[in-house]
Parts: structure tokens; sequence; C-alpha cells
């Protein structure tokens, strides 16, 4: 069974959390524990039916304000695929929490109020999910009930995301309409939209082929840690862990340690501590080199005539998250898969119109929510490729010097 992972985006107000917990009372994925909770909160409010928002809403500042603040991952499963969620704000405030649980999602599920349209936020929502690379969008336009399940108004909506999306590089994108309030389209087809013939959005979620989203052509094994046993019948066993970030690698392959980039081959590689023939994206694994090269935390492992970039230099996409602007010249320190090191901005290129998505070029000042290209010096080489082609050696994060917070995310171009 293939696992899926998809979140959710929007304005304030649109749903989804609603909506998440309408997918998982249908689909029988709510302990009776947690379903009689919120039974009986629904009688001290008065309520004539469980809000199932509470489901993700788990925070008390959320329950009080009635919005989603933090990031709400959520698993279930039906016959046919597992899949995890990531219920995200939809305040313009917490779009760095939007970034987090969209970083690794492999559809991104994008909800419109059926009478407000298309905003600004779920412009914005959209954008990220372009440049974070995310395959797949299903925009469902909810709350269909309120104006009188009227197909016009749902074609009015998706002619005007489709309008903004034709500039966006999403490949899949879907629409779907739905009520998740009473479960209209969520795990079934509703006769109330019979007109709609796309099919519920289970069954969306079900039947997204997501087969080919992994990167499986450049090898790339970025060291966690180097793994050596205490004990004597092992004392000369070095080990290389880590996560596979894309690409294949088998026992008796050729491989470059980098920076270095002194040669070798696999003498073996080891899975929960039994061997395995061949490690792929995203398994997390242990590999032994025939030779004990020097390799640690930050070096990578690739093919001899595949390699990434490495530069100081670096060219990005980036998501500001912090309420101080990002300055020009500004000290910060970039993570970058296990590697860790201090970057400077060294120009600021243009910003994005999130409205228009055409360039603002004029304009250098960024600030929380801005999407900028900038231009990053580094102190240490980044081995990285374009994050169009692999999300996971073309992301980093920029953190605050001093305080640790993370203030940017950014995509390599």
């Amino acid at each position: 069974m293939d696992l899926l992972r998809f979140t959710t985006a929007g304005s304030v107000d649109d749903g989804k959390s609603t909506l998440i917990g309408r997918l998982l009372y249908d689909t029988k994925s709510v302990p009776d524990d947690q379903l009689a909770a919120l039974e009986e909160v629904a009688v001290q409010r008065g309520d004539d039916q469980p809000n199932l928002a509470l489901l993700t809403d788990g925070l008390r500042d959320e329950r009080e304000q009635g919005i989603t603040i933090d990031v709400a991952y959520r698993f279930f499963a039906t016959a046919r695929r597992a899949f995890i969620i990531a219920d995200t704000p939809g305040h313009v405030q917490y779009t760095r929490n939007m970034v987090t649980g969209a970083s690794t999602a492999n559809l991104a599920l994008v909800l419109v109020d059926a009478r407000r349209g298309v905003l600004e936020q779920t412009r914005r929502h959209a954008l990220i999910a372009s440049l974070l690379r995310i395959p797949h969008l299903l925009l469902c336009v909810n709350k269909m009930d309120l104006v009188g399940w009227s197909q016009d108004r749902f074609e009015e909506i998706v002619e005007e995301f489709s309008s903004f999306a034709s500039r966006l590089e999403i490949p899949d994108i879907r629409f779907l309409p739905l009520c998740a309030l009473h479960g209209d389209n969520v795990a079934a087809a509703s006769p109330r939209l019979a007109w709609h013939r796309g099919g519920s959005l289970l069954y969306a979620l079900e039947t997204a082929y997501i087969g080919s989203d992994h990167n499986h052509v450049d090898a790339r094994f970025p060291v966690q840690t180097v793994i050596r046993p205490s004990t004597a019948a092992h004392r000369d066993y070095r080990g290389l862990a880590g996560r596979v970030a894309a690409g294949v690698f088998r026992p008796g392959d050729p491989v470059v340690v980098l920076p270095g980039g002194r040669e070798t081959r696999i003498r073996s590689i080891t899975a929960l501590g039994r061997p395995v023939g061949e490690a792929f994206a995203p398994m997390s694994v242990e590999i032994a080199l025939d030779d004990d090269l020097d390799a640690g935390r930050g070096d990578m492992l690739a093919k001899p005539h595949n390699r990434p970039a490495a530069s100081h230099a670096v060219e990005a996409m980036v998501c500001w998250f912090s309420p101080g602007a990002l300055v020009p010249g500004g000290r910060y320190r970039i993570r970058h898969t296990t590697r860790e090191a201090l970057a400077v901005v060294r120009e600021v290129r243009y910003k994005v119109d999130v409205g228009t998505l055409h360039r603002k070029e004029g304009d250098r000042a960024v600030g929380m929510n801005d999407i900028a290209r900038v231009l990053l010096r580094v102190s240490v080489p980044l081995l990285c490729d374009p994050y169009k082609r692999n999300r996971s050696t073309g992301s980093f994060i920029l953190m605050d010097e001093f305080t640790n917070a993370t203030v940017a995310a950014g995509m390599v171009i």
C-alpha cells in the first residue's frame, strides 16, 4: 500500500479543518473516545451536531478563536491507500506554518469558499504550492450549500482560478465542488451535486498518481551520522547513515564522496538491521563503503558521473517568515540537507506580486510573507540541485544567527 502526503490550504474560514474532520469521520478513522468527547462538547455548547473541525484544531487558542494556528498531522487509511494529512493555517499571519506542512506533500488541497471565491490568500497558497513543486493540486469549492448548489457559481470560480494558475508550474490541477459540513462529495458522490462527474474527494485522493513524484535518476545520499559499533566483533565496521534524497543505490555501485571527490564502491546497504539489495528515496539506510574514506555529517554520496553542483553562490526563491525585514548584506545560518553553514544575502533580485505573479523589480524591501528571488553567498559549498529537479537537495532554510529562529524557506534555482 503506497502513502500519499497531502496538505490543506486556503484562506481563513474556508472550512479546511471541517473538511478534514468530515473526511476522517466518514472513513471511520476517528477513535470512539475522541468522537464521544466531541459529542460531549456539542451538548455543552448546545450544537445540533459535533464540530468536526475540533478533530484537528487541538490547541486551546484554536478552539477558542475557531481558527487553525499550528500544523496538525493526521493519519488514516483506506483499502486502496494510506494518507498523512497536514492541516495548515489559512491566516496570513501563519503562512510559515503552511509552508512547513506543504514542504513534503505530494498533493495540495486548496479550499475556496463558494460565496467569496478566489482571494489573495488563495493565490498566495497556490503560488507557494507551485514554488514547492507540489505536482498535484485539487481546488475544492466548499460551502456549495450556501450558493444553492449552483453549477454556474462553481464554473465561475474554476474559470477565475484557471486564469491565475495558468502561470503556475503545477502539472496536475483538478476541481471539485463539495460541502464539508454535510459531507457532500467528501467520501461519496452527492446527489445534490449530480451535475459534477468527477467523483468525490476521497476518490480523487485514492486515484492521484504519485509514482513519478520522486527523482529516481540523480542518486543523492546526504550523510547524517557515522555508525561505529563498540563491540569487538564489529570494531572495523564504519557505516554512513542517512536518508536517500534521490536515485537508487545498490551494493557494488561506484560512488563519490562529496565535497572531497574521492571515489569508491558500496560494500553493503542495511535497513533496520537487515541487508537490502537496493535503497531509494525516501528510505533511511546505512551504507558501508569498500574504502575507509573521510566522510561525515554534511557530506554526500553521489554517482561519479552524476554529481550535484557544489557552489558558494546560491540563487533561490525564498518565502520570508520573520516579522523583521530581510536585510541585504545580512548574515544568516543556512541549513541544507544535513549541512549547516553561514550565508550572506548578496542581492535581492526582485519580489513577486502574489496577486498578479508579476515581478516587482524595483522593490527590494522583503517583509513577512513576501516571496523574493535572492542571491546568497555561503561559507562552505552547498551540494545542491535545482529545486524543480530534486525537492530534497534543492531546498534549505535560513535561521537567525543569534536566536536560531527560522526566518525563511528557500528553493534553489
